[in-house]
């Protein structure tokens, strides 16, 4: 079939939106009609070729959507079914899944490195008739998805499916680093870099498990409101002021947890100093593949500090993303206060750019319908 798609075919060039020809689902995969599609912070890496993933690619990985038909084999989903699609397909079989970490599944790994589905082929060409490579599984910057089974997660049907595609990403990146990856307590202090869509979550998630103080920094003071409105109790411009001696005149000494949401090593740097004794830097941010920094690791046996790595909030795709939709639906996550704009997708350049200028406050979506 026919559809529309924004192409990515040249790093750090514009996106390209053309008529692309999509191949129905071949077994264990889902047809999806796209109707909502998030721009990540990660979606502008790959324009910018942070990462080294194949191009020519369809760009999207935060997205939701109704199936529109079932490959051979399927039975989790059927025609009609509202879905969130999710980036991580755990296969079950490999070292990681079966150790219980399918959020690093290894397999996924490395198919995301082919810009493949699970057989290892893509099923997206462009009018010549030459091969596109998938992002994530996900393509989401198009108007249909053909996607693995196991990444299409069924949601209840009345969530708003504006809000459902942010529970393709930043909401169980965001949330699940509080719960999963730091397990973060009552009362403990955190403070979190980055008040971008998963940062954002993270502060939510911080709220939700009483944390406090719970300090929300970013370069744009702009994003304070927002911020606060999440449930951050204090928040501080870090291109005004150094934000680590604030952290730790707030926190007594140093903040139990710091979250790092943006991939920005100087970032990564700051939340190292800012954590007290026993603290954990959590980081959930992508830095460009070749990026290095410059920790203060003689403190980290002194004072018996950790750094920690999260990807997707260490989350059970199938078990997790549905509680994530129940909460949302009891106003938990505040999805609606999130979305800032609807974009068409031939604006998606222009919102590259507002990304690049850190003009974004909540998250930006692409509308389909």
């Amino acid at each position: 079939m026919k559809i529309k798609a924004a192409v990515l075919r040249e790093f750090k060039k514009p996106v390209s939106i053309e008529e692309i020809e999509l191949a129905p689902p071949k077994a264990n995969e889902v047809l999806v009609k796209t109707a909502y599609t998030g721009y990540c912070h990660s979606d502008y890496n790959f324009i910018i070729g942070a990462f080294k993933f194949p191009i020519p690619l369809v760009l999207g990985h935060e997205a939701s959507g109704v199936v529109e038909a079932v490959g051979p084999g399927v039975t989790s989903v059927k025609k009609g079914d509202h879905v969130v699609a999710a980036w991580m397909c755990p296969c079950g079989h490999c070292p990681e899944c079966t150790s219980g970490k399918g959020h690093i599944c290894r397999t996924s790994h490395e198919i995301h490195a082919a810009g493949t589905l699970m057989d290892k082929t893509s099923r997206l060409t462009d009018a010549k008739g030459n091969r596109l490579n998938h992002q994530t599984f996900v393509s989401g910057f198009a108007e249909y998805m053909v996607i693995p089974e196991l990444g299409a997660i069924k949601i209840r049907d009345d969530m708003p499916l504006d809000q459902a595609c942010f529970l393709g990403c930043c909401v169980p990146t965001g949330f699940g680093a509080v719960y999963n990856a730091a397990a973060v307590k009552p009362g403990d202090s955190v403070a979190i870099w980055g008040m971008g869509g998963i940062g954002l979550n993270v502060v939510r998630g911080a709220k939700l498990r009483s944390a406090n103080p719970i300090i929300g920094i970013d370069l744009e003071g702009s994003k304070e409101a927002i911020a606060r409105e999440f449930g951050a109790t204090h928040f501080i411009n870090s291109s005004k002021k150094d934000p680590v001696p604030i952290v730790q005149e707030l926190t007594g000494g140093g903040a139990k947890f710091c979250f790092e949401a943006i991939g920005d090593p100087g970032a990564i740097t700051q939340a190292s100093w800012a954590l007290g004794l026993g603290g954990q830097l959590t980081q959930i941010g992508l830095t460009p593949q070749e990026a290095m920094t410059g920790l203060p690791l003689a403190y980290t046996p002194i004072h018996c500090k950790s750094v920690v790595g999260t990807l997707y909030g260490n989350v059970r795709t199938h078990e997790d993303i549905p509680t994530l939709a129940d909460m949302a639906m009891k106003g938990d996550f505040r999805l609606d206060k999130l979305i800032s704009k609807k974009f068409k997708i031939e604006e998606i350049n222009e919102v590259g750019d507002a990304m690049e200028k850190r003009q974004i406050i909540g998250r930006w979506i692409c509308a389909w319908d």
